[in-house]
């Protein structure tokens, strides 16, 4: 049952239901509640509303919550499973309707939908609509057929719109609105409302082992040395954003290949492998803290092994840092007799001495990963209040959420048999396959100084520490791990690069009906069920679970700033039910930095929006409920030769009005909307000959940069060329690239001494080789492809789309220099003496290659009109390699 808005939330809508715009809430602040109420209000069959930008996923859930609402006319999602000549009853049924963008596209174009009919269009993140998008081009078809009905757009990623120039304002441009409301959590009605529904909150700060600690602070020594030398490779790349600070966080990854994609081409092989290096020191970052020290040095050990077999590697495996590591990482999983956690002055000679101590003298240590034993406290000090207090017994579960399903699995494995039987399970998986346990000399599991070991669940430990766990009133739970004067960068969990997983305990687990499969039930008494905080195929699983078992007790084992907030919500609209949030955070690490900056990025970006909110200036028309809205018009220039000067003022020629033919499944590069935008008509069917029909001779197929690539090598652009060949006079191959992306198909380092055959290049030479009359190309990017479509279609007829559609693979309409069988033609083009100029008067005088055979050379003049041609076709059926040798030298 969804629960009612809360006094900010029902603020958010009023506002947003009287007069449209772009809403930007902060993350977790529940942006979704706000459009699912906007889904409740408009679910009637007197309403038609649109809804755009959300996937499969978002749109069950939001029929979901609808259905446990009660609403009897659910919202209905429109794909390509519904034909297209049913859809139009399906719109004028009303109600809300998800529609996927390339049909919503087709369906304005072709007029299969009631434009004057509809209500109104929701835009879900509404950050991603940018000029050239498939929403942008609906919403400007909707606005040019539609002046009344509303568009109201939803987004909680503030900090989307710190890229780029005046990118809020180029959003709401192509929005069509006019109002920006921004809600972030320092908002007055937010933090007042959410302080007095505040949860009980318990930090607690988890020290870094001392090898752990070496460990970190020898990879971040290491990236350092890779952003100085990345940096001294490539001068312009001296920005704030390429900062240690930043490197942390996966939103480096993005930053520097925006910086370096235009140029990628450029670049040598050393700075590839340091980008390369920076993300996979990133990866060791999160492994240290979030798993155990046998994964870690797995980890390590792949890296060396995969240095030595290939030599990726710039270098850093080299450094005395990275040697600092390994000792240390070694150090967590085995003890020596003379154990040194510092670094050797012979780095050779050290991990020689390491590697034969470790064969011979084996005895391990298997350190635990402190935040196990703190989640062990925990537990045992909720199970202590549950035994002790009766009122527990149906609301005291415990919701344990770690970042991914790898974490997840061994928290079970952990909490089930206990860490010393996790980690020589984990241990012998992956360093002792072939040894039997009981070889081993010794075994014991190493703690920090002054903590107890990890216990199974049967154990019974200490109480909480009170100098760990103190409640913190006078802040949020937001602000209980990250303070604003504070900088870090909290990145988005990393998909898994080596998987480690951990086999399925049977001890005492129960079979348990959860609302998804994401959910690791553990104890029975208290309930325990641990979950990842992100679902890549569901978003809101958490949600579900966190609403299903209502937990009385949230264990944060990883910080994620959506779900904290979400926490905040989701205490809010409980008033009077209790809720205690565990925080455990490794304090002093990077995984505080990256939560801190992630709080910091959010704040300045909700800044900036307000001091650009605060100065910006926009045009009453903006709406678009008028035509005189610049945007809506489309660029219906004229040619030179279309305009009359011998009248004043050069007033311009009737015309027929320019149309371009193109294939629906064209409609999901942004090509068509920016072809449109030109004032060019566009009629979607489906071709199965080219990509685009210009005029009744001219075909395209278009092809990105990775399509050409894949096409070339299945083979599949052969096949379409020949078909374009046959059907068309001037067929066309155009090669369109990424705007962002370097304009060439040679980057350094790719060419060879030797031509190959496996060269793109080669390739496309062949191809033209083979089809001359095959035009080709090259587009910078699709706004140069339209506006080259628009000079080409200048002063020659329209296409026909009866006579496009006619044209199949198999089609007997060709045209007439093409009514000529390709394989005899092809076959023809070979022979010595015929070229493009006299083939087809030669195929128009013969019927077949045995007809050919006997001409004499006579013939062939009189065929060819020229007698050196019909001497060399003559010879070459006629003359064996002897005979052609002896009158050759005869002639000489």
């Amino acid at each position: 049952m969804m629960a009612p808005l809360l006094e900010h939330e029902n603020q958010i809508f009023l506002d947003l239901f009287h007069e449209d715009g772009l809403v930007i809430t902060a993350k977790g602040l529940g942006v979704d509640r706000i459009l699912l109420n906007f889904l409740k209000l408009y679910c009637d069959p007197g309403n038609l509303v649109l809804v755009l930008s959300t996937n499969v996923a978002e749109e069950q859930y939001f029929i979901e919550q609808l259905r446990s609402e009660g609403v009897s006319h659910l919202p209905r999602i429109i794909t390509n499973e519904i034909p297209s000549n049913d859809r139009y009853a399906v719109y004028t049924e009303g109600g809300v309707l998800f529609v996927t963008s390339r049909i919503l596209v087709v369906d304005f174009l072709t007029d299969r939908i009631p434009s004057n009919l509809i209500t109104g269009i929701l835009v879900y993140r509404a950050h991603k609509i940018i000029d050239s998008c498939q929403e942008a081009f609906i919403l400007r078809l909707y606005r040019q057929k539609n002046k009344q009905g509303f568009i109201k757009a939803f987004t909680d990623d503030a900090v989307a719109f710190n890229l780029g120039f005046c990118r809020v304002e180029r959003v709401m441009r192509n929005l069509f609105v006019r109002k920006l409301y921004l809600w972030p959590r320092f908002h007055m009605a937010v933090s007042s409302f959410l302080d007095r529904h505040k949860p009980e909150v318990m930090e607690l700060h988890v020290s870094l082992t001392p090898a752990m600690l070496a460990i970190q602070t020898a990879i971040m020594d290491v990236m350092n040395a890779c952003l100085k030398e990345l940096k001294n490779y490539n001068r312009s790349l001296d920005v704030e954003d390429l900062s240690l600070e930043n490197a942390v966080g996966k939103s480096f990854e993005k930053a520097i290949h925006y910086y370096l994609d235009p140029v990628w081409h450029q670049l040598g092989a050393k700075t590839k492998c340091l980008v390369q290096d920076l993300k996979i020191l990133r990866t060791l970052l999160q492994y240290l803290t979030q798993y155990d020290c046998v994964t870690f040095l797995n980890l390590l050990e792949s890296l060396r092994a995969t240095e030595r077999a290939f030599g990726q590697n710039s270098g850093w495996l080299f450094l005395d840092a990275s040697n600092t590591m390994f000792v240390n990482a070694r150090a967590r999983v085995y003890q020596h007799p003379e154990a040194k956690l510092k670094i050797s002055k012979n780095v050779a000679k050290s991990e020689a001495n390491e590697t034969e101590q470790a064969g011979e003298n084996k005895k391990l240590v298997l350190e635990m990963n402190p935040k196990w034993e703190a989640l062990s406290e925990v537990l045992t000090e909720i199970k202590r209040e549950g035994d002790h207090s009766e009122e527990l017994t149906d609301s005291g579960h415990v919701l344990i959420c770690a970042s991914d399903d790898q974490t997840c699995a061994q928290l079970k494995d952990y909490i089930s048999i206990g860490a010393e039987a996790l980690l020589m399970k984990l241990y012998n998986k992956t360093f002792e396959k072939n040894e039997k346990t009981n070889h081993l000399k010794a075994v014991t599991i190493k703690n920090k100084p002054g903590k107890s070991k990890a216990r199974s669940k049967h154990d019974n430990g200490p109480k909480l520490k009170k100098a760990k766990m103190e409640k913190k009133p006078e802040l949020t739970l937001t602000q209980m791990v990250g303070r604003e004067n504070m900088e870090g960068s909290k990145e988005e969990q990393e998909k898994k690069v080596y998987e480690q997983s951990s086999e399925e305990t049977e001890a005492d687990d129960m079979m348990l009906k959860l609302p998804t499969d994401a959910c690791y039930g553990i104890l029975k008494e208290p309930l325990i069920i641990i979950h990842p905080l992100q679902d890549y195929s569901d978003p809101y699983s958490l949600s579900r679970v966190l609403h299903e078992i209502e937990p009385h007790y949230v264990i944060l084992y990883d910080a994620e700033l959506s779900f904290v907030r979400q926490l905040e919500i989701y205490k809010a609209s409980r008033p009077g039910k209790p809720l205690r949030v565990y925080f455990l955070i490794y304090g002093g690490s990077t995984e505080e930095q990256r939560y801190l900056t992630n709080l910091r990025k959010e704040k300045t970006a909700f800044e900036n929006l307000i001091r650009e909110k605060a100065i910006m200036v926009i045009p009453e028309e903006r709406e678009g409920r008028n035509d005189s809205n610049p945007d809506l018009a489309r660029d219906t220039g004229l040619s030179p030769a279309e305009v009359d000067t011998r009248k004043a003022g050069g007033q311009a020629q009737k015309k027929e009005q320019h149309r371009i033919i193109v294939d629906l499944r064209e409609f999901r590069s942004v090509l068509p909307s920016l072809i449109h935008r030109r004032g060019i008509d566009v009629e979607p069917i489906t071709l199965e000959v080219g990509d685009y029909i210009l005029t009744p001779d001219i075909c395209v197929e278009r092809k990105s940069v990775s399509d050409l690539i894949g096409s070339l090598n299945n083979g599949r652009l052969y096949t379409q060329c020949i078909a374009m060949s046959r059907y068309y006079k001037r067929p066309v191959l155009l090669i369109e690239f990424d705007p962002n992306k370097p304009f060439t198909l040679n980057f350094q380092g790719s060419v060879h001494q030797e031509i190959s055959i496996n060269d793109i290049t080669s390739k496309l030479t062949l191809l033209t080789l083979h089809f001359p009359k095959l035009r080709i190309i090259w587009c910078p990017s699709p706004h140069v492809s339209a506006e080259l479509f628009e000079e080409l279609k200048q002063n020659r007829p329209e296409p026909d789309a009866v006579t496009a559609l006619a044209i199949t693979s198999d089609s007997e309409v060709v045209s007439e220099s093409n009514r000529y069988n390709p394989g005899p033609q092809d076959f023809l083009m070979k022979m010595p003496g015929v070229n493009a100029k006299n083939c087809c008067a030669l195929m128009n005088h013969v019927r077949n290659i045995a007809e050919l055979v006997k001409l004499s050379q006579e013939q062939l003049t009189d065929i060819l009109g020229n007698t050196n041609n019909a001497r060399q076709i003559w010879e070459f059926i006629h003359l064996s390699c002897m005979d052609k040798a002896t009158q050759a030298k005869n002639r000489r």
